[in-house]
C-alpha cells in the first residue's frame, strides 16, 4: 500500500484483533501505549484437542516414539532393581556377618547403574530426534500458512507477534515434544512399579506412606488452573515485547530524528515490567507446587523411618527391607517432583500450542477456486467492471469503478492522495478481493484463475523498494534458476544500471544488507526496475516508481521505459504529472470514482480535475523553483 490508501489501511488496522481486550495500557505520564501491541486472550482449546493436533506432527515418527516407550520399562526395571539388591546385601550378607559372594551383588548393582545410564541415553536421544523432526514439520507448515495469508492480515498484525508464535512458541514446545511427554510416561511407569513393589514388601507401611498421595493430586489439579492462566499471560506479554522491539528497531532512525528515545524507552519499560510480573506470577505457582511436593516427600520419609524403625525393633521387618523401603520412597518422590516440573512445562507448552494453532486456524486468505481455469493467451484485455471495495465495511475506497486496459496500452492513474490508485493495483494482483463487481482478463473473472499464476503476469515497481539479504544477482532473479546471466545483464543495461553494478564490489555477486540498506534509495529503485524487466510481464505496474530517483537518473529510466513500453501494457501511478504526459490514456480518480478519462491534451482542453491538478502543480513548482521538498515545507507552514 502506498500513501494513497494510508487512511483506509489505518482504519483496517484499528479493527484488528489486538484491541479485542478493549483496553490500552497507560504509561505513567498518561499516554497510552498503542493497542497494536495488545494480544488477545485465548483458551478455546482443550488439552485433549491440543494433544490430538500435536499428534498429527508426531505421527510420521511414531515408530521412534514407540521405540522410546519400549525402552522405558527396561530403564525403569534396572533402576528399581537397585534398592532390591541393596536389601539383599544388607539382610543376606551384612546382617549375617558374611561377605562371601557379596561381589556378585556389587557387580549386579553397578551393572544395573550402567545399564540404566545406557538405556536412558538412547531413549533421550531418540526422543529428542523425533521431537525435533516433528517441530521442523510444524515450522514449515506455519511458514507456508503465513505465506498464504492475505495482505489484510499483515496490515493489522504486528510482526513481533508473528515472530513470537513462529519462533518462541514453537521452541516452547521443544522440551515437551522432545522429552517431556515420554519422560512423564516413564515417571508414571516408575510410580506404578514402586507402588506394586512396596505393597508386596509391606502393605501396611505402604498404605501409611501413600495416604498423602490423594491430597497431593487434588492440590496439583487446583494449581493446574492457575499455572495455565499464568503461562498464557507470559506468552501474551512476550508477544507485546517482541512487537514493540521490532517496531522500535525498524523505526529507530525516526525515533532518533524526532528525539523520542525517552518515550520509546518508557513504553518498553512498562511492557517489560508487565512481562516480568507475568513471569513472577508463574514462578510463584511453580514454587508453591514444588515446595509442597518437597515438604510432603520429606515428611513421608520421616514417617517411614519413625514407624519402620519401631517395626524393625519388634522384628516385624528386616533392616534391609526398611532401607529398601526408604530408597523406594525416595525414588517415588523423585518422579513426583519430575512430574511437577514436566507438568509446569506442559502447561507452558499448552499455552504456546494454543497460540500456534490459533495462527494456523486463521483463515484470512484470498479465496482460491476449487477448479482454477488456465489463463488466456496473451495479450490481455483488462477490465474493471462496477468494482466496489473498502478496507472496512463503513468506509469504501472504490465505488462502482469501471474502466478497461487494452493490449500494449499505456495507462496512467492520477488523483489526490486517498483516491484509490494503489488500491487498484492491490485488487488487480489479488492482494485483496473486490467486495462487489468484477475484474476481468479477456472477459474472464480473475477469481477463476490460480492466484500464483495470475501474479506471475504482473511486475510491480513500488516507491518503497524491498530488497532481500543476499547477492544482487539473487535479488534480481528472485531465486528463478531459469533466468540466465545474459538476461540479467540485458535488463541492467536497459535501465542504465550497468555503471552502478560495475562500481559495486563483486558486481552481481555484491552482498546486499538487510532491506538493501547498503544501497541508496535511487540505486535500489534501479535494481527494482531491472528486476521487473527480467520477469517479462504482460502488465508492468509502476507505483511512484521514480520518486526516489534523481532527475538525471529519472531521465535515463524514462528513456528506457519509453523503449520498453512500445510493445508493453503498462499501468503508471505518479504524482508528478510530467512523468505521464505521454500515456495513451490518463484516468483521473476522485474519492474512488473515475471522473475523467483521456489523453493529456484532451484532459487539459476539458478544463476539469486533471487541468486543475496540472495547473496547481506547475504553478507551485514555478513559485518554488521546481524544488518539491520546499513545496512540501511551504504547505506545512501554511
Amino acid at each position: 500500500m502506498s500513501r494513497d490508501d494510508a487512511h483506509s489501511a489505518s482504519s483496517a488496522q484499528n479493527g484488528s484483533e489486538d484491541s479485542d481486550n478493549g483496553q490500552k495500557q497507560e504509561r505513567p505520564d498518561g499516554a497510552a501505549i498503542g493497542s497494536g501491541f495488545q494480544e488477545r486472550e485465548l483458551g478455546k482449546f482443550s488439552d485433549t484437542a491440543i494433544v490430538r493436533r500435536l499428534w498429527v506432527y508426531m505421527r510420521p515418527y511414531k515408530w521412534l516414539f514407540l521405540l522410546c516407550l519400549l525402552l522405558l520399562p527396561a530403564a525403569t526395571a534396572v533402576n528399581l532393581v537397585q534398592p532390591f539388591l541393596l536389601q539383599i546385601a544388607i539382610d543376606d550378607y551384612l546382617m549375617a556377618e558374611t561377605v562371601d559372594g557379596i561381589w556378585i551383588i556389587i557387580v549386579l548393582f553397578f551393572g544395573a547403574v550402567v545399564a540404566h545410564g545406557v538405556l536412558t541415553y538412547f531413549q533421550q536421544y531418540l526422543m529428542k530426534y523425533a521431537g525435533h523432526q516433528a517441530l521442523r514439520d510444524l515450522r514449515l507448515e506455519l511458514f507456508e500458512h503465513v505465506q498464504d495469508l492475505a495482505s489484510s492480515f499483515f496490515k493489522k498484525t504486528p510482526v513481533g507477534r508473528l515472530m513470537t508464535r513462529m519462533t518462541s512458541d514453537v521452541e516452547n514446545l521443544e522440551e515437551a515434544l522432545s522429552s517431556g511427554i515420554v519422560t512423564m510416561v516413564g515417571d508414571l511407569i516408575t510410580l506404578l512399579a514402586i507402588v506394586v513393589i512396596l505393597l508386596s514388601m509391606n502393605w501396611q507401611l505402604a498404605l501409611a506412606s501413600f495416604i498423602v498421595v490423594p491430597p497431593l493430586i487434588i492440590f496439583t489439579l487446583i494449581i493446574r488452573y492457575f499455572l495455565r492462566k499464568a503461562y498464557r499471560a507470559t506468552r501474551t506479554k512476550i508477544a507485546r515485547l517482541y512487537a514493540h522491539l521490532q517496531e522500535s528497531i525498524t523505526g529507530m532512525s525516526i525515533i532518533q530524528l524526532f528525539v523520542r528515545e525517552n518515550v520509546s524507552h518508557d513504553e518498553y519499560r512498562d511492557i517489560n515490567a508487565d512481562y516480568r510480573d507475568a513471569n513472577v506470577r508463574a514462578i510463584r505457582w511453580d514454587a508453591i507446587l514444588y515446595a509442597v511436593i518437597e515438604t510432603v516427600g520429606s515428611i513421608t520419609i520421616g514417617a517411614i523411618l519413625w514407624y519402620g524403625s519401631g517395626q524393625a525393633l519388634q522384628g516385624l521387618v528386616t533392616l534391609g527391607v526398611l532401607v529398601a523401603f526408604v530408597e523406594y520412597m525416595q525414588k517415588f518422590f523423585k518422579p513426583v517432583r519430575n512430574l511437577a516440573e514436566k507438568y509446569n512445562l506442559l502447561q507452558s507448552a499448552m499455552a504456546s500450542s494454543e497460540r500456534i494453532f490459533d495462527l494456523l486456524d486463521t483463515d484470512e486468505k484470498i479465496a482460491a477456486t476449487t477448479d482454477p481455469k488456465p489463463l488466456p493467451e496473451r495479450p490481455f484485455t483488462i477490465e474493471f467492471r462496477d468494482v466496489h471495495f473498502g478496507y472496512t465495511d463503513d468506509e469504501m475506497v472504490l465505488e462502482g469503478l469501471s474502466f478497461s486496459i487494452n493490449p500494449c496500452e499505456r495507462i496512467a492513474l492520477v488523483g489526490q492522495t486517498g483516491a484509490g490508485k494503489s488500491t487498484i493495483i492491490s485488487l488487480l494482483t489479488r492482494l485483496y478481493d473486490v467486495d462487489k463487481g468484477q475484474i476481468l482478463i479477456n472477459g474472464r473473472d480473475i477469481r477463476n484463475f490460480d492466484v500464483r499464476q495470475l501474479r506471475r503476469q504482473f511486475a510491480v515497481v513500488l516507491q518503497d523498494v524491498f530488497l532481500f539479504h543476499g547477492t544482487l544477482f539473487e535479488n534480481l532473479t528472485l531465486g528463478d534458476d531459469d533466468v540466465t546471466a545474459e538476461e540479467v545483464e540485458r535488463a541492467i543495461d536497459m535501465v542504465y544500471a550497468d555503471e552502478l553494478v560495475s562500481e559495486l564490489p563483486g558486481g552481481l555477486q555484491f552482498e546486499l544488507a538487510e532491506r538493501g540498506d547498503n544501497l541508496s534509495s535511487g540505486e535500489k529503485q534501479l535494481i527494482a526496475f531491472a528486476r521487473a524487466l527480467i520477469l517479462q510481464p504482460e502488465l508492468l505496474v509502476l507505483d511512484e516508481a521514480t520518486a526516489n530517483v534523481d532527475t538525471d537518473t529519472e531521465a535515463l529510466i524514462q528513456k528506457a521505459i519509453e523503449e520498453l513500453l512500445t510493445h508493453q501494457t503498462s499501468l503508471v501511478i505518479a504524482h508528478r504529472l510530467s512523468t505521464i504526459q505521454r500515456a495513451d490514456r490518463i484516468l483521473v480518480l476522485d474519492k474512488g470514482n473515475l471522473v475523467e478519462d483521456g489523453s493529456h491534451e484532451e484532459l487539459l482542453e476539458l478544463g476539469g480535475h486533471y487541468a486543475r491538478l496540472y495547473q496547481l502543480q506547475y504553478a507551485t513548482t514555478a513559485e518554488t523553483g521546481g524544488d518539491d521538498d520546499f513545496t512540501a515545507v511551504d504547505r506545512m507552514q501554511a
